[in-house]
Order: C-alpha cells, then sequence, then structure tokens
C-alpha cells in the first residue's frame, strides 16, 4: 500500500509540473494583431505544408484565435506518389482563458489519460463539419499535442473516420490508449515537456515514452520555456522532417484556407477514462 501511495504522489507531482510548465504558452510567431488582421485566416486561399514547422504555424493559429483552440480545414496529403483528401485537424495548448478547456484542469485530465471537455470539443467539431468516414491528419502543440492522441484513441471517431497521422509538438506520450494512424512526437532536447506526464512514472511506458519522442537540438540550453514555444517553428531545427513529422520523409500538406473553421472548446467537467 505504500508503494501504491508513493506512485501516486509522483504521479500528482509530475501532472502539476506538467501543468504549471503549460500555463503561459502563447504563440510566438503571429501577433493578435496580425491575426485579427487575417494572417491565417484565409487571405492565401493556397497553403502548402512541407516541413513539421510550417504546420506548426499554422497550429499555432489558435492561440490568437478568439473563437476557440480547435480549427479544421480541408485538403490533401501527398506523399509517396499518392493523394488523399483529408481534413486538416489543429490544436493549440494551454490558454487560461475564461470558460475554455485549455486549462490547469485539462492538462491534468489528458496527463492522466483522461478524457476531459477538450476531447469532448473536439469530437463534436468533427463529426459537425467532416463527412463520415473521411481521412483525418491531427496536429496539436503540448496540451493540443496530448489531446490530439486521444482524438486519434477515441472509440466514436476511430469508428466513423480513418486517421491517418497525428503530429505532437511539444507533447508528452499518452499511454493507456489505442490509437490509431502514425504517430510523431516531435521535443527539443531543452524541453522538459515531453517527459512529463504519467507515462514517466512506469519502466514500460517510460521506455515507450523515451524511444518514441524524436529529439533535435535547438540550442536552448536552460532557457525551457522558450524550446517549449519556439523551437518547432524553426526551418534550421525540425526542418528534414515533413509535414506529418517523418524525419527525412516526403510528405506534404495543401490545404484550402478559405475553407478553415474555428470551433470552441467550452470549460466543462465530463470525464472518461481513455482506455
Amino acid at each position: 500500500m505504500k508503494k501504491i501511495h508513493t506512485h501516486l504522489l509522483k504521479g500528482v507531482a509530475v501532472c502539476v509540473g506538467l501543468a504549471l510548465s503549460f500555463a503561459s504558452c502563447s504563440n510566438p510567431l503571429i501577433t493578435d494583431g496580425e491575426f485579427s488582421a487575417g494572417i491565417g485566416r484565409g487571405l492565401n486561399l493556397n497553403k502548402t505544408f512541407t516541413t513539421s514547422p510550417s504546420v506548426y504555424s499554422y497550429v499555432c493559429d489558435g492561440y490568437n484565435s478568439t473563437v476557440g483552440p480547435i480549427s479544421i480545414t480541408q485538403g490533401q496529403l501527398i506523399a509517396n506518389g499518392s493523394t488523399k483528401s483529408i481534413y486538416l485537424v489543429t490544436l493549440s495548448g494551454t490558454q487560461l482563458k475564461s470558460n475554455q478547456a485549455t486549462g490547469i484542469v485539462n492538462d491534468l485530465q489528458a496527463a492522466m489519460s483522461i478524457e476531459g471537455a477538450y476531447v469532448n470539443a473536439i469530437v463534436n467539431a468533427i463529426r459537425s463539419s467532416v463527412p463520415k468516414g473521411s481521412n483525418l491528419i491531427l496536429a496539436g502543440h503540448s496540451l493540443g499535442g496530448m489531446v490530439a492522441q486521444q482524438v486519434a484513441g477515441n472509440g466514436t471517431i476511430k469508428s466513423e473516420y480513418n486517421v491517418l497521422n497525428t503530429v505532437c509538438f511539444g507533447s508528452p506520450l499518452i499511454t493507456f490508449i489505442w490509437r490509431e494512424g502514425t504517430i510523431k512526437r516531435l521535443g527539443d532536447t531543452s524541453d522538459i515537456v515531453p517527459i512529463l506526464s504519467v507515462s514517466s512514472l512506469f519502466v514500460i511506458t517510460a521506455v515507450w515514452n523515451y524511444t518514441g519522442l524524436n529529439r533535435e537540438n535547438g540550442g536552448y540550453g536552460t532557457d525551457l520555456l522558450g524550446a517549449h514555444l519556439r523551437s518547432y517553428g524553426r526551418d534550421d531545427v525540425w526542418g528534414r522532417y515533413d509535414a506529418v513529422g517523418v524525419k527525412y520523409g516526403n510528405a506534404t500538406i495543401k490545404v484550402d484556407t478559405a475553407t478553415r473553421k474555428w470551433f470552441a472548446a467550452p470549460a466543462g467537467f465530463n470525464w472518461k477514462w481513455s482506455w
């Protein structure tokens, strides 16, 4: 019993550290003024992502959205000589906004593999705007990457859609879920967030967490927050990773930003274990 209590205390400590690390996340790439002026909202109707940093920039638009942290855009995935129609679902991370499910409680839920209000909002957004049977690509930063993993393992999504890829920027491994498609997690060597989850507490899942993390050194040293926020937008660090997070891959994503739709993620208290 004492050993179980020790594991629980360690779990709480890790989750609190995770939440505090996320609490001040914001988009370093686009200012509020630029976003309100229309950047990322369809001025360039056709946008092509050839590298992971270009996808990260698109994900970060959610930090400046006044509507919500979830966006869905129609597009195409071009890889290995084939083209598939897809819907790109982007998910920004922690923000302390009134009545938005991107706060510390949501960090803790995701870290413990609990499907909370953010996951519920994503599932509802997809089901309300994407035809059943469609191909999905999920991309998220920090908390957004955590809930992206949960959505890839959500029973409703797996039964109604085809999750092809999930790309996570600076996100820990979410365990105990059977996820559909290919998961790629990118983590700067100075970013400690990708190893801060319950998965780090147990030997088997800790090995899974570390071995499944693609690491690159952005030169941030002890600037942990800088690594967490800015590294993933740098082509000199992550430019060798393609649009779905594969190192030296050839996947390209083309989207029509005129089709981009934004969705809110209202705060709530629905809890469901991701098993």
